[in-house]
């Protein structure tokens, strides 16, 4: 370990100026060893450990980027294990390390969409916690997901009718924003045509719903045919 410090030192030599360079004779005196031994170090062949260690190194770094670095120390050893090749997770990780190698994590879960805190006041639970109707039309259900595509992402908003489980509006854009929601509720209510207040429509976020072709609500107004449950689909 002395020798290797003092050879990854006198390496670094070569790219400082001269006036800011460490003797080796000096490092060598200074970590107790003799300068003789140092340079027959370095004219020394590699040892059976190194040797092996660099192969190891080798595979290692094939196997993490045959994966895309998506392989921890963990998996790295159960790879190398399937081959017949049995190492210690100690070692792989030192050796992984020293080759600049790091997997790659997921990134963490971000929040895309929120509720609209203005839409919090006065929305009450209509249909009790007992989400399972008794007959068609009586409970909708809505929600936004969004999909990975070779193009990017699409969204697509659904409402399903809670007594069949049956998608009866639905709509896909390369946004969320309102329109793509009401396109949904309007295919819905095109589909079913309920009648006023009929239908309690349930969904996690938002503040408030109305039908296209009809004008838009002030705050606090909502389609007809459509009763809010405690939070709605926009």
């Amino acid at each position: 370990m002395r020798f290797a410090f003092i050879g990854s030192e006198d390496e670094q030599n070569q790219r400082r100026p001269r006036q800011q360079r460490l003797p080796v004779s000096f490092m060598c005196a200074v970590l107790e060893v003799s300068r003789s031994g140092y340079y027959a170090w370095r004219t020394r062949a590699p040892s059976a450990r190194a040797a092996a260690d660099a192969e190891l190194a080798a595979e290692i770094a094939r196997i993490h980027r045959e994966h895309q670095g998506r392989y921890g120390t963990g998996r790295i050893v159960r790879e190398l294990a399937r081959a017949g090749r049995r190492h210690s997770p100690r070692r792989v990780r030192r050796l992984a390390r020293a080759a600049g190698l790091a997997c790659v994590h997921p990134r963490p879960y971000r929040v895309t969409t929120g509720q609209d805190k203005a839409g919090q006041r006065g929305l009450v639970d209509l249909v009790g916690r007992q989400f399972v109707p008794d007959a068609p039309d009586e409970v909708w259900y809505g929600d936004i997901t969004y999909i990975k595509t070779m193009t990017g992402w699409a969204y697509l908003a659904a409402v399903i009718d809670g007594y069949s489980n049956k998608v009866i509006g639905w709509s896909v854009a390369g946004h969320q924003r309102q329109d793509l929601a009401l396109d949904a509720l309007a295919m819905a209510i095109a589909a079913r045509r309920p009648r006023p207040g009929q239908v309690v429509f349930h969904s996690d976020r938002g503040s408030s719903v109305h039908q296209r072709g009809v004008p838009r609500p002030v705050p606090g107004q909502r389609h007809p045919a459509v009763r809010r449950k405690d939070r709605d689909l926009l």
